[in-house]
């Protein structure tokens, strides 16, 4: 398969490895350097992009890729507020994308744990649900498009909780603390604590490949596909919920 890399710093270099590792070509690389790559002949001749950029700059990306015919991966978290947008253009026909707020496999695992546990901690309101999120000094966005997920899922489930914050104790909120150090690549912890005990879930990585392995198994699955789509479609854990 031919993919596009959109972004060439940590992350693009990890995805570069795993790709060719899996016998896939890089035709292009595109970075804040030569951002005209994307008029090129062999940008265009893509099957997939991946795009891990910036908060700012990652909906300009998937629409420049959408011009010249290319389907996208991304991954870049902090502007979830402009998939609906992008999701209109692929119902429409005008778009394809694949978007996940976290490509390791495992954090989509503790996504659909968190889930279920959710339901079940619905009917404990004795239990109160937090949330703490650890990353490299170098991610710009808080709390992570990751700890969001969670959160979000949480919310769908528990009918005592309708927002996250990171700044409330209120009880129909979902707090989500976050610290910034050193190179943690990511480490996402959920907590139900009641005046006797703690139950907890979480998640750890211990370096980018597995980010980077999910993102490139993304795009050798979008391949040939038309529309919106993400982890849950790839995995099909909805059928063992």
């Amino acid at each position: 398969m031919k993919l596009a890399l959109i972004g060439y710093g940590k992350m693009g270099h990890a995805i570069e490895k795993i790709a060719l590792g899996r016998g896939h070509e890089i035709v292009c690389k595109i970075d804040a350097d030569n951002m005209n790559d994307f008029d090129s002949e062999a940008f265009r001749s893509a099957d997939v992009a991946i795009e891990f950029t910036t908060p700012d700059t990652a909906y300009g990306n998937c629409l420049r890729a959408f011009s010249q015919g290319v389907r996208v991966v991304s991954g870049t978290t902090g502007w979830i507020n402009r998939l609906p947008e992008i999701k209109r253009m692929c119902d429409e026909g005008r778009a394809t994308l694949f978007y996940s707020s976290n490509y390791s496999i495992g954090v989509n695992v503790l996504f659909a744990v968190n889930k279920y546990l959710a339901k079940i901690m619905n009917h404990l309101p004795e239990y109160n649900v937090d949330m703490t999120e650890i990353h490299h000094i170098h991610k710009l966005d808080h709390p992570s498009g990751t700890a969001i997920t969670l959160a979000e899922g949480i919310i769908e489930n528990i009918d005592r909780k309708d927002k996250w914050s990171e700044d409330s104790d209120a009880d129909n909120v979902v707090k989500i603390a976050y610290e910034r150090k050193g190179e943690v690549p990511g480490t996402h912890i959920i907590n139900y604590t009641s005046a006797v005990d703690k139950i907890t879930i979480s998640h750890e990585a211990f370096n980018r490949e597995g980010l980077a392995l999910g993102a490139v198994m993304a795009a050798e699955w979008l391949n040939g596909k038309q529309g919106f789509f993400g982890m849950d479609d790839m995995l099909n854990f909805s059928a063992i919920r």
